[in-house]
Order: C-alpha cells, then structure tokens, then sequence
C-alpha cells in the first residue's frame, strides 16, 4: 500500500507563503478554532517531510523562541515531535529535531521510495519547491491549502505555486476557522 502524501501550506489571499513586513506569525490571524484544528491534524501519526530551507528556519525560529511564545503553539510542538525526513544534499547529522533523519539525493526519488515504505501518511508543511517538484513528478495526493485574510501586495515574499505546472483541483474539503481563515484541500491532477 502506497502512503498518502499532503502539502500542507499556509498562504495569504494572494498566494504568499511569507511576508516581509510586520504583520506576526499566521499574519496575526490566529484564533483558537484555527489552533485546535492544527493540533487535531498533528496529533494523528505521520512522517514529516522536510526540505532544507524549511528545516532551517523551523529549527532557528524554534531555537529563538521560548515555552511562551507564540512560536511553540501546541501543534508545532506536536509537528516537532513526529518523525521527520529532512532531504538534503548539504545537511548533515545529527539534527536538532527529535527524530529526524537526513536523506540525501533528489527530493522525487526520496519521496517516492518513502511513500512505498512509510505505514504511516506523509506530510509537509512548507517547503515549497520540495513540494512544486513533487507536484510535477505526480507525488503529492493532497493539497491542504490554509487562506488567512490578508492580502500582501507590498509585504508578500515566496509565491506559493509560483512555477508550478498547471493543475486542475478536485475540492475534497473545506471549512472556514474562527468565521475568517479558510481551509481548504484538494486533489490535484496534472492539467493538460
């Protein structure tokens, strides 16, 4: 049996997946119905899968954070604790990640072997063009896409599906958190 793959990523309104400008994590939108749901889609067993960009700024970002801070809300605790593939061609081991393993090579080749491997679903959160090469070579079964109501014409920085070939997407969930943040996931398809 083949392991199911999500991309799961945060955008604003005009698919930025960071800002440069001064608007806080979750672009100060957060609420409790958001974090709650958060922990819930953590709390299941899974594989985190990581590119080394996004594993850096996870592991500084949390280095730089204490207990209080919003940096450690639960369910980013709870993501730090699930095991973890970091693919890498210029990271080493040991990581400061619970457990988290290195796996050299290209992105497509180590997902597709995890993906035959792995007893438990696969999940990235980020890692955007980990997750654009994975689309393209047809790796990824979800895309959970998290809409927080802001638009970042000015601030906004890494386009979330800029590059990306073209896809058709089947809609196979949504809901809206805390009456303004939007969640939505899709099956992807490669278009054309």
């Amino acid at each position: 049996m083949t392991a199911t793959y999500t991309f799961d990523v945060f955008t604003s309104l005009d698919g930025f997946g960071t800002t440069s400008g001064d608007w806080g994590g979750y672009w100060g939108k957060q609420g409790p119905e958001l974090l709650e749901h958060r922990l819930a889609l953590y709390r299941e067993e899974q594989r985190m899968v990581f590119g080394a960009g996004t594993y850096r700024t996870f592991a500084a970002m949390l280095a730089a954070s204490t207990e209080e801070s919003e940096v450690r809300d639960a369910w980013v605790t709870r993501m730090r604790n699930l095991p973890a593939t970091v693919v890498s061609n210029t990271l080493r081991g040991p990581l400061d990640w619970p457990d988290a393993t290195v796996e050299t090579g290209d992105a497509v080749d180590v997902v597709a072997r995890l993906k035959q491997e792995s007893t438990v679903p696969l999940r990235s959160h980020g890692s955007l063009s980990v997750n654009r090469a994975l689309m393209a070579a047809g790796l990824v079964d979800q895309v959970q896409v998290t809409v927080f109501p802001v638009i970042t014409g000015q601030t906004g920085t890494e386009p979330v599906f800029q590059g990306t070939a073209d896809f058709d997407l089947e809609l196979i969930s949504s809901r809206t958190l805390d009456g303004r943040t939007q969640e939505l996931i899709y099956r992807p398809t490669r278009h054309g």
